[in-house]
């Protein structure tokens, strides 16, 4: 799965990087997104302005919001079928933005935490999908906005994450990016959601305490003892 990452460029560059439209005003650096929180997608490949969408996603047909706190990650695998995804996969794929992302080993003494990103530190897009809910029916309470929420998709780990964990979001660059919001074909638009190329990326240990989800600042991002992994 895929349940922390981060978005630490500057609006600028990451709309020169990954040739975007409209950027958030209230744009700021993050280093530990979390699951409900607000997270930067692309929605439209004709405008690619981008939007804040809650991570967790909810269905349209979902009677309780907090559905979306167990629907943070889709399965390549089974996300065309799936009722909870299969409308989103065919109608409301995103684009959701990040240079990075955590993943924590499993050992006798607890999860260790590792970061991810690519090798020269630029900004790409996992695939995504996403949802409009509103409440419905008398029984909803009162008052409760309706959401547009969103899901990452993950696929099987490449040979630079599997021993870490052995999923592992599906990353997008140049081109994928476009298709994957464009592509009419289900059968091409479930080929794009492939282990990333490990030779691409890298990754390191960090400290634990990005297990704490009201830290968000640079020193999480830091190798723990000052050890890098290729």
């Amino acid at each position: 799965m895929c349940g922390r990452f981060t978005m630490a460029i500057e609006s600028d560059d990451v709309r020169t990087q990954l040739a975007l439209g409209q950027m958030p005003l209230d744009w700021a650096p993050r280093y530990n997104i979390a699951p409900t929180q607000e997270v930067a997608c692309v929605p439209f490949a004709e405008a690619r302005s981008v939007h804040w969408f809650r991570w967790g996603l909810v269905p349209f047909w979902a009677q309780d919001p907090a559905i979306g706190s167990g629907m943070i990650n889709a399965r390549a695998e089974s996300v065309a079928e799936k009722p909870a995804f299969r409308n989103s996969f065919k109608n409301k794929r995103c684009l959701i933005l990040a240079d990075g992302f955590y993943e924590w080993r499993k050992t006798r003494k607890g999860s260790i935490p590792f970061y991810f990103s690519l090798r020269g530190g630029e900004a790409f897009a996992f695939a995504g999908l996403w949802d409009d809910w509103e409440p419905k029916g008398v029984s909803s309470e009162p008052g409760l906005p309706g959401l547009t929420t969103c899901a990452i998709i993950t696929t099987a780990a490449n040979s630079l994450v599997a021993d870490v964990h052995p999923r592992m979001p599906v990353i997008l660059k140049g081109q994928a990016m476009w298709d994957w919001l464009l592509e009419p074909d289900v059968k091409r638009r479930l080929n794009l959601l492939q282990p990333f190329d490990a030779q691409q990326m890298q990754r390191w240990e960090v400290s634990r305490e990005v297990n704490n989800p009201a830290r968000d600042d640079p020193s999480l991002i830091q190798p723990a003892g000052g050890g890098l992994f290729d």
